[in-house]
C-alpha cells in the first residue's frame, strides 16, 4: 500500500552528516509492585548509558540524593571510573541523567525534573576541555516550556545538529539546536508530524542516517503507535516522506518506542506488543519490525518481525541500537526481568538471523538491556535493578573475529553511610540520649551487625525478621530476611552474636525487597514477594546446631504450589501455614489465605483458599498480612476456633478458618482515613488488636497527620469490631510491623526505629522507649530504617531488621524488672 506523503518543515534548514550515536538513547524497563509496602529509595545506576570511544557515561538519576553521571575512561586493560557530574543547582530526586547522549566532545544530560520542574525537561551541556576535563557549558530548553512535555527524553546528535524529543508537548515535539563557531547550541528549529494529535508522544525515539530522519510516535492511535520518516532536501529542509505503521498494529504495542535508520533501511521497536495473556498491561513478548524503502515505489515495506525466542513477557525492541553490521535489539524484561539482547544480522542472501548475546551469569531481574550504546569496538549495557536495584553496568568488547565479550561488571561506591559492627559490651543509653551513633531513650544496644557481617553483598537490603528456640539446646536463633535471601545469627549471647550462614534465595528468582518468614516444628517457611517463581522454602533449624563456621546453605524443600507471596502466617498451635497476597503464578487464591498443612514440615499439603470478597482493593480478599490464633478471648461463640484477622488493604477482616473446606467470614471493619492496613497484632488475652496503617502517615490525612498513628481495637464481639483509639506517636514516621509481649508493644516504625509502648491500659498505649535505628532525619514518613521486629526471645534480646543498616539486638530498659 503506498503511504500518503505530507510535508514540514524546520524553522530553519538544516544540513546533516552521516555520523549518528542515536545508539545512545535510554529504553527503561517497567517495574511494579503488587504490594504496599516500599522498597527503599535506590539512585537506579544503569538507567541510561552513552559511549564514545574510549569514554562511556553511565546515568544514576534517581533516589534521595541529586541525580548523578558517572564517567568511565578505557585504559589498555580495562575501564575504570573517572569522574562525576551533577547538575549546577541539585536536588534529591531531580532525575539528572535520565537521558545521556555524545558524539565525543560535548554530552548532553537530560534533567528530567519531575519533582522540581514539573517534569517540562532541560539538557545540560558539558564541553570536553583539552585536558580532558568534562564542563558545563550551557542549558537547552525549549522556547515555550511545556509541563510534562519531557524536552530530552530521546537526543540524538548529527553533525553539528542537535536534535531533541519533547513528547509530552501536546502531540509531542522534535527541536533542532545548531552548534555555533564558539560551540555553543542555538535553537533552529521545531518539527511536528502532520496529522499527529496530543498524546501521541511524537518525538520519543529519533535516528538520522544520511539524508533520513525517522521519529516515533508510540503513543499514536490508542497506543499502536507510528514513526513519521522524513527526507532531507537541497535546502536542507526535512519532507515527511511517510507516516510508517504495522500490519500488526494493535492497541499498546507503542510501535515506535525505539527507531534505528541504516540507509534505505528501518528497524522499528514495539515492546508492547503480544501481549502475554493474565500477566498485567506490562507483560508483552514485544516485536521488531525491518522495513525496507523502494525507490521506484516511493513506499516503505515490512519485510520482516522478530520476537523474543522464548516466548514471554520479554519486551524486545525496547531499545535498537547498531552494532556494525548487526542490530542490537534489547529485551530488559526477558527470562523473569533478568533481561537479554538479541543480535540482529542481514544474511547473504537477504534474509536475517537473530542470535542472543552471550554474555555471563547475570543477577535474575538485572533487567540487562534496559539501556545499551555502542561504539565501535566497544559497548556498554545498562542494569538498573541488578544487586537489588542498586544497578550496575556491563562493558562489552569486540574482538578481531567479530566476538562480544564482557569485560566486566562496574558500579559506583555505595552512596549510604554505613555503621561498624558493635559488639563485646552493651551500650547503654547515654545521658545525651545515645547509645553510640543512635539515638535511644530506656534501651540498651546490646549489638549491632551491619548488612555486610551477615551475608550481605552489595545491594543487599533487609527486611523481615523471625526468631526460634533450640528446644534441645535452648540457643536463640534470629532468622534474618535480605532482598537476597536469609540469614542465620545465634544470639544466645546476644552482646556477641554469631553469624551461622545464608540460605539464598531460591535459585532463578529475583532479588526482592519482600521476604517473610515463620516457623513451625524446628522448621523455618520462607516466601517472597514480587518474586517470580521463589515458592515456600522450607528448612530444618535444627541443621544448625552442627555449624562451626558460617555455611551457604540449600532448603529442604521448596514447596511450589505457589510462586511470589508477599508474607506468611504461622498457627504453631493447629500445624499450618497461610500464604497471603500471593501473586506471579500458582494457586494465588486471589491474594487472600493460601492455606498449608505443615503438621509434616518436609511433606506440606495444600489445604485450600479463602478471601473475604468485601475486602481488598481488587475485591478478591486480598490480604497483605494476618495473624491466625487458636481463640480464647471474650467472645465464647469461638472458644477454641482458629481465628485469623486479616489486615486487607482497606479494611480488617475477621474469619473462622478453622473447617479448611469450609472457612467462614465473621466479620470486616474499616476506619477514619483509611490509607493501607498493613498489619494487625492481638493483645494476649485476644481482646484487643492493634493496626498499623502504611500509607496514613505520608497522605497526613486526620490524626495521622499528627504523628504515626496505631488503631485501637475492640474486640471483645468478633462479629462487631470497634475502633476505640487512634493513638498518635511521638514521631511522624510510618509504622510498618508490630506485635505484642505481656504488656508491651514493640513497633519497627521506619525512621524512628524501634518504638516499645505500654500497653497495661490496652485502650490508651503509652510509648516508653525506643530505639532509632536510622539516625539523622528526625522521623519523616519515608520507607528507610526499622522494617521489623521480634520481641519474644526469653533473653530479653530485641531483634530489629533495619532496611539499610542490618540487625540490632536491642534491651527494653523501660521495666522495672529486667528479663
Amino acid at each position: 500500500m503506498r503511504l500518503a506523503l505530507w510535508v514540514t518543515s524546520l524553522a530553519c534548514p538544516v544540513a546533516l552528516s552521516a555520523a549518528t550515536v542515536s545508539d545512545s538513547l535510554p529504553r527503561k524497563s517497567a517495574a511494579t509492585h503488587s504490594t504496599a509496602d516500599a522498597a527503599p529509595a535506590r539512585m537506579v545506576f544503569g538507567a541510561s548509558v552513552a559511549i564514545s570511544g574510549n569514554t562511556a557515561f553511565v546515568g544514576e538519576p534517581r533516589g534521595q540524593q541529586a541525580g548523578t553521571v558517572h564517567i568511565y575512561t578505557r585504559s589498555a586493560s580495562a575501564w575504570r571510573s573517572t569522574g562525576k557530574l551533577n547538575a549546577p543547582t541539585t536536588a534529591p530526586n531531580d532525575g539528572f541523567g535520565t537521558t545521556l547522549a555524545t558524539d565525543g566532545t560535548s554530552l548532553l544530560v537530560y534533567q528530567s525534573g519531575v519533582a522540581t520542574d514539573s517534569a517540562r525537561g532541560t539538557v545540560h551541556v558539558y564541553r570536553k576541555s583539552a585536558a580532558g576535563a568534562w564542563t558545563h557549558s550551557g542549558l537547552l530548553q525549549a522556547p515555550t516550556r511545556t509541563a510534562r512535555a519531557a524536552f530530552g527524553s530521546a537526543i540524538t546528535f548529527a553533525g553539528d545538529r542537535v536534535y531533541i524529543g519533547a513528547p509530552g508537548e501536546g502531540a509531542g515535539a522534535v527541536h533542532a539546536f545548531r552548534k555555533s563557531a564558539s560551540g555553543a547550541y542555538e535553537a533552529a528549529g521545531r518539527m511536528t508530524g502532520e496529522g499527529t494529535e496530543v498524546n501521541d508522544a511524537y518525538g520519543t525515539s529519533i535516528t538520522i542516517d544520511g539524508d533520513r530522519m525517522a521519529v516515533g510516535a508510540p503513543a499514536r492511535a490508542t497506543r499502536r503507535g507510528g514513526v513519521f520518516v522524513y527526507r532531507r532536501q537541497g535546502d536542507g529542509s526535512w519532507k515527511q516522506e511517510a507516516l510508517v505503521v504495522s500490519a500488526r498494529g494493535a492497541e499498546n504495542a507503542r510501535f515506535g518506542q525505539s527507531v534505528q535508520l541504516s540507509g534505505t533501511r528501518l528497524a522499528v521497536g514495539a515492546p508492547g506488543a503480544l501481549p502475554i495473556a493474565g500477566m498485567g498491561g506490562n507483560a508483552a513478548a514485544g516485536l521488531v519490525t525491518i522495513f525496507d524503502y523502494s525507490d521506484i515505489a516511493e513506499i516503505w515495506r515490512e519485510r520482516q518481525s522478530f520476537t523474543q525466542f522464548t516466548f514471554g513477557p520479554a519486551r524486545l525492541g525496547t531499545a535498537i541500537v547498531r552494532a556494525g553490521n548487526e542490530l542490537w535489539l534489547s529485551a530488559p524484561n526477558a527470562e523473569r526481568n533478568t533481561g537479554a539482547i538479541q543480535r540482529l544480522r542481514q544474511n547473504a542472501d537477504g534474509g536475517w538471523s537473530m542470535n542472543q548475546l552471550t554474555t555471563p551469569d547475570i543477577e535474575p531481574g538485572a533487567a540487562f538491556g534496559a539501556a545499551v550504546a555502542v561504539s565501535g569496538n566497544s559497548a556498554v549495557v545498562g542494569m538498573p535493578n541488578d544487586a537489588g536495584a542498586a544497578g550496575s553496568v556491563m562493558f562489552l568488547e569486540r574482538s578481531a573475529a567479530g566476538a562480544w565479550s564482557s569485560k566486566g561488571v562496574l558500579f559506583p561506591e555505595a552512596p549510604t553511610k554505613t555503621y561498624s559492627a558493635v559488639k563485646g559490651k552493651e551500650v547503654q543509653c547515654g545521658t545525651d540520649g545515645k547509645a553510640g551513633a543512635f539515638e535511644c531513650g530506656s534501651t540498651g544496644l546490646m549489638s549491632f551487625l551491619p548488612i555486610s557481617a551477615i551475608g550481605g553483598k552489595r545491594g543487599t537490603r533487609m527486611n523481615d525478621n523471625w526468631g526460634w528456640t533450640d528446644p534441645v539446646t535452648k540457643r536463640e536463633i534470629a532468622i534474618l530476611g535480605r532482598t537476597d535471601g536469609t540469614s542465620f545469627v545465634d544470639v544466645t549471647d546476644p552482646v556477641n552474636p554469631r553469624y551461622l550462614g545464608d540460605l539464598p534465595k531460591t535459585k532463578g528468582s529475583p532479588s526482592s525487597s519482600w521476604r517473610d518468614m515463620k516457623v513451625y516444628k524446628d522448621h523455618v517457611f520462607i516466601v517472597s514477594d514480587n518474586a517470580a517463581e521463589h515458592g515456600m522454602q522450607v528448612f530444618d533449624m535444627t541443621r544448625l546446631r552442627a555449624v562451626k563456621t558460617p555455611e551457604v546453605f540449600k532448603p529442604d524443600v521448596t514447596y511450589d504450589r505457589i510462586n511470589s507471596a508477599h508474607n506468611i502466617v504461622a498457627n504453631e498451635e493447629t500445624g499450618f501455614m497461610y500464604t497471603v497476597g500471593n501473586s506471579g503464578g500458582g494457586e494465588t487464591c486471589g491474594g487472600g489465605y493460601h492455606m498449608i498443612d505443615v503438621r509434616a514440615p518436609k511433606k506440606p499439603k495444600f489445604a485450600g483458599c479463602f478471601g473475604d470478597p468485601k475486602t481488598g482493593s481488587a475485591g478478591t480478599g486480598y490480604s497483605h498480612d494476618a495473624q491466625c490464633v487458636t481463640y480464647h478471648g471474650p467472645d465464647k461463640k469461638y472458644a477454641g476456633k482458629e481465628i485469623c484477622v486479616g489486615s486487607n488493604e482497606n479494611a480488617i477482616s475477621i474469619a473462622d478458618l478453622t473447617d479448611k473446606k469450609n472457612p467462614v467470614a465473621i466479620s470486616r471493619a474499616s476506619y477514619p482515613n483509611v490509607a493501607y492496613a498493613h498489619q494487625a497484632w492481638f493483645t494476649d488475652d485476644h481482646r484487643f488488636l492493634y493496626l498499623n496503617d502504611e500509607g496514613d502517615e505520608s497522605t497526613g490525612k486526620g490524626e495521622a497527620a499528627k504523628g504515626t498513628r496505631t488503631l485501637v481495637w475492640d474486640l471483645a464481639d468478633l462479629s462487631d469490631p470497634i475502633l476505640v483509639k487512634e493513638h498518635v506517636g511521638t514521631s511522624k514516621a510510618i509504622d510498618h510491623n508490630l506485635y505484642v509481649k505481656g504488656d508491651r508493644m514493640y513497633q519497627a516504625n521506619y525512621t524512628s526505629g524501634l518504638r516499645i509502648l505500654d500497653v497495661s491500659d490496652p485502650r490508651n498505649p503509652k510509648e516508653v522507649g525506643f530505639m532509632d535505628t536510622h539516625p539523622g532525619d528526625d522521623g519523616t514518613p519515608s520507607f528507610d530504617g526499622a522494617w521489623s521486629v521480634y520481641p519474644y526471645f526469653k533473653s530479653g534480646a530485641i531483634v530489629v531488621t533495619s532496611i539499610g543498616e542490618g540487625v540490632f539486638f536491642v534491651r527494653d530498659m523501660s521495666r522495672k524488672v529486667i528479663p
